[in-house]
């Protein structure tokens, strides 16, 4: 399980600026969280897709926090049979033996799930290892676990794993396969390690491959090791000789490999920026790309079975490709529980409008936020940041997009009516007295007219010193968490010509900011939560801080409390009846990084990432 420690982290944020089936199942019972304090779960939809199993027509998912069983039977249109309660994280991968399904459970060990009833899956046991565990192989009654190094788990009595053996590999294990008397380690800039695990309590390293790129996976056929090494593409290793192990082939697929399977004489690899990639390895000396198919997001696993690829994608969900002709790969069918890349959340009574990155804007009925359904959807053309709803629109901060103006009357047919290209990257959006004021990176601030939600025009625009991330409005003012040059105030009671008039800067870097009374709350990164005095905007004062344990990205105001989106930390709740002495009161470890949160009544709707859209409460 992720821990609770107050300590700097360093984010590096993959963006361009700086880089209804649940009806069908059974509804999510509350996870028992141990680490989470006066915060009670109450739903979650949603989850990044990373890893994928079939067996006979089912296909088994991580699909975020849980494991979804999806019938595949009718291949165009998959359905979800059972899901898990929401696990503590995100789940790596997947292997299915027998009834049992194994899942690595990304800091939060392996867990085993039966899979008996499709319909009910249950955990039964489960071993907390020590590290991140990203893969998981199954011989012989043990569970060989990629944990920093390898570790082997007996699991002959599914409901109390025990540990037997453990090689610390030198660098950090991501995959492992197993063939024989011998363990395949993906072991990212430390290549391929062979460890003989013949006596399981005293597994050996034999030998290793230092591979040019980054060893994320690694598949054993016959004498070959077929491993997925980053930006390297594919490396095949000839592995008769365990003790000596020599390249025999390459071939560098574009984007970055993360996972490979072999099926006959085709290598398949999942890949971020290309989806999967089609390699005849029958000449395993000159392996060569026959076809391709792009997924909208990034494709993180693959599996084969009977003439059809499934990727799991972490943006857009399992693709079921027909790989019957390798040459010309066709998608037939794709499942996605939606959200999948949650970023920001804006939320009214009943609904919760999800800015999905990759997804678009998602529309959440959340009346019974125990059972939290998609209702409607729009896939916008950018990349979803942000989300602001304002009497009948939603308006969503697209990224390179700009602005996108949805028409949500008809929340089962959401619309796009119109939009505006703003030159930079649209990040953040809010929407007051008929205007939109959208957060536009390194471009500042841009003010547009939506009156006429179908001919959005700018008005004004500001270019602050920072990146600006967010902004918030209070009359005739706009608020801007401008990054590295904290808070910036500017004037718009005349939108043809906003003017600073104050600033503050922060000690970490401002991402998110929220304005109640005469106090902005900005969510300042490694700098956690800073209230800052505005009610002279001419002279704002920092009057108190609060030092979140993670990294503190958005920030919501309610009832004398500051709901702090904290990244891989999750959820923090602050008091701030006293502006001067904020006081954690709260805390909740969502299962991926903590975006935005919003909060309607007494739910309080994170946007977490691959971990989709969870539901909290503060129950003190």
């Amino acid at each position: 399980m992720k821990t609770r420690l107050f300590t700097v982290s360093v984010f590096l944020v993959g963006m361009a600026l700086l880089v209804p089936l649940l009806s069908t199942v059974a509804k999510a019972q509350p996870a028992s969280i141990a680490d989470a304090e006066n915060v009670e779960f109450v739903g979650q939809i949603g989850g990044g897709v990373y890893a994928v199993a079939v067996q006979e027509d089912y296909a088994y998912i991580g699909d975020g926090p849980r494991l979804t069983i999806l019938d595949v039977s009718d291949l165009t249109a998959p359905s979800a049979v059972g899901k898990t309660i929401p696990l503590h994280a995100i789940v790596q991968d997947v292997a299915v033996v027998g009834n049992y399904a194994y899942l690595a459970v990304e800091g939060d060990g392996l867990h085993i799930i039966d899979v008996s009833d499709l319909a009910n899956p249950t955990e039964i046991g489960s071993y907390d290892t020590s590290g991140y565990i990203y893969g998981v192989a199954m011989a012989g009654g043990c569970a060989y676990v990629a944990d920093g190094g390898l570790r082997i788990i007996d699991v002959s009595d599914p409901a109390s794993p025990l540990e037997v053996g453990f090689y610390d590999t030198p660098g950090v294990a991501y995959d492992v396969a197993v063939a024989g008397n011998y363990a395949y380690i993906a072991n990212r800039n430390e290549g391929l390690r062979i460890i003989d695990v013949s006596d399981p309590a005293s597994p050996l390293e034999v030998s290793f491959y230092d591979t040019p790129g980054d060893a994320r996976d690694v598949v054993v056929v016959v004498d070959y090791a077929y491993v997925a090494d980053g930006g390297n593409g594919l490396v095949i290793i000839d592995v008769s000789n365990p003790a000596s192990p020599t390249e025999v082939g390459s071939y560098a697929t574009p984007g970055f490999a993360l996972d490979v399977t072999v099926a006959g004489d085709y290598a398949y690899i999942a890949g971020n920026y290309g989806g999967l990639h089609i390699i005849d390895v029958s000449n395993l000396a000159s392996p060569t790309e026959v076809g391709s198919y792009a997924t909208p997001g990034f494709a993180l696993g693959v599996a084969v079975a009977g003439g059809y690829a499934y990727v799991a994608d972490r943006g857009s969900g399992l693709h079921i490709i027909d790989v019957s002709d390798p040459a010309n790969p066709t998608e037939v069918g794709f499942y996605c529980d939606t959200p999948g890349n949650a970023r920001d959340v804006a939320a009214t009574e009943g609904y919760a409008y999800v800015a999905d990155y990759y997804g678009g804007l998602r529309i959440i009925d959340v009346f019974d936020p125990t059972n939290p359904t998609e209702v409607g959807f729009y896939i916008t053309p950018g990349n979803a940041r942000d989300v602001a709803v304002a009497e009948g629109y939603a308006y969503v901060a697209d990224g390179r997009s700009g602005l996108r103006i949805i028409d949500v009357s008809n929340l089962l047919s959401p619309t796009e009516v119109g939009f505006y290209d703003t030159p930079g990257y649209a990040l953040d959006v809010r929407v007051a007295g008929g205007y939109a004021y959208v957060a536009d990176g390194k471009e500042g601030l841009h003010i547009i007219d939506v009156s006429n939600p179908a001919n959005p025009t700018e008005v004004g625009s500001y270019d602050t010193p920072g990146d600006t991330w967010g902004v918030a409005g209070a009359g005739d003012y706009a608020y801007l968490a401008d990054g590295g040059s904290g808070l910036r105030i500017i004037d718009v009671s005349n939108p043809a010509n906003p003017t600073e008039v104050g600033s503050y800067d922060t000690s970490g870097t401002a991402w998110g900011v929220v304005v109640a009374r005469d106090y902005a709350y900005l969510a300042d990164g490694i700098g956690g939560l800073c209230i800052i005095d505005v009610s002279d905007p001419a002279s704002p004062t920092e009057v108190g801080s609060y030092g979140t344990p993670g990294v503190a990205f958005g920030v919501a105001v309610a009832g004398g409390y500051a709901y702090v989106a904290d990244g891989r930390s999750g959820l923090c709740i602050i008091d701030i009846s006293d502006p001067a002495n904020p006081t954690e009161v709260g805390y909740y470890d969502t299962p991926r990084y903590a975006y935005g949160v919003a909060v309607v009544w007494d739910c309080a709707y994170v946007a977490d990432g691959s971990g989709g859209l969870v539901i909290l409460r503060f129950a003190p």
